[in-house]
C-alpha cells in the first residue's frame, strides 16, 4: 500500500472559516485538486454559496473561496489508503498536518467545518488534544460528507447544512451559530 500525501492549504491571512476534509481520493490527487471526483458535491455546494462551482477553472474556484475567507485542507497531510473511501484509511499510518503553524498564521479563522465524519474524528483524536489553547475559541462542526459514497443526504439537504459556512464567514456569526469546542462531539 503506497502513501498518499495531502495538498498545502488554500487561505488568506485573514481566512473567518476553515473547512477540512481528511484526506484527498485518487480523483483528486491525479488531477491535483481539492474534491476533483465528478460526483463529489463540494463543488456543486460551493458554487450555490461562493460563486465557485464545477464549471468554472479550479484557480478560479480557489480563489472565490479565498476571497470569500474560507480556507479548505485537509486533517492528514499523509497516509496510507488503498483506493478513496474514508473508511479504507490505515489509522497508523496517518501522519496530521500542522494545524498549530496554521492557526497561528491564520489568527482569525472562528469556525472549523469537518467535511463528513472521518474528518472530524480523525481532527479530534489527532489534533485537537495537541492544541487546547489554540482551539479554546473556536468553534467546530461536522456537516454532511459531499463524498459520493455518502448519498444518505440529498443535495437540498446539504445545502441547507452547508450554508452555515456562508453565515460563519460574516464577523460574529461563527460564534453564535456553532457551540464553542468544548461542546463537539467526541
Amino acid at each position: 500500500m503506497t502513501r498518499s500525501f495531502g495538498f498545502p492549504p488554500v487561505a488568506r491571512k485573514d481566512a473567518r472559516v476553515l473547512i477540512l476534509g481528511s484526506l484527498p481520493g485518487q480523483a483528486s490527487l491525479a488531477a491535483r485538486q481539492y474534491y476533483a471526483q465528478p460526483q463529489n458535491s463540494f463543488w456543486k455546494l460551493m458554487g450555490r454559496l461562493f460563486g465557485a462551482g464545477p464549471e468554472e477553472p479550479y484557480e478560479e474556484r480557489l480563489q472565490r473561496l479565498v476571497d470569500a475567507r474560507v480556507a479548505l485542507w485537509d486533517v492528514c497531510a499523509s497516509a496510507k489508503r488503498p483506493g478513496s473511501l474514508d473508511q479504507r484509511i490505515d489509522k497508523s499510518s496517518i501522519i496530521p498536518n500542522d494545524f498549530r503553524i496554521l492557526f497561528e498564521t491564520h489568527p482569525e479563522i472562528g469556525a472549523i467545518f469537518f467535511n463528513g465524519a472521518t474528518a472530524e474524528r480523525l481532527f479530534l483524536a489527532l489534533a485537537r488534544p495537541t492544541l487546547p489553547d489554540v482551539l479554546s475559541g473556536i468553534a467546530m462542526k461536522r456537516l454532511p460528507s459531499t463524498s459520493p459514497a455518502h448519498a444518505a443526504a440529498s443535495f437540498a439537504q446539504k445545502l441547507e447544512a452547508w450554508r452555515e459556512v456562508a453565515m460563519a464567514v460574516t464577523p460574529g456569526i461563527a460564534a453564535e451559530a456553532h457551540p464553542p469546542v468544548g461542546n463537539t462531539r467526541p
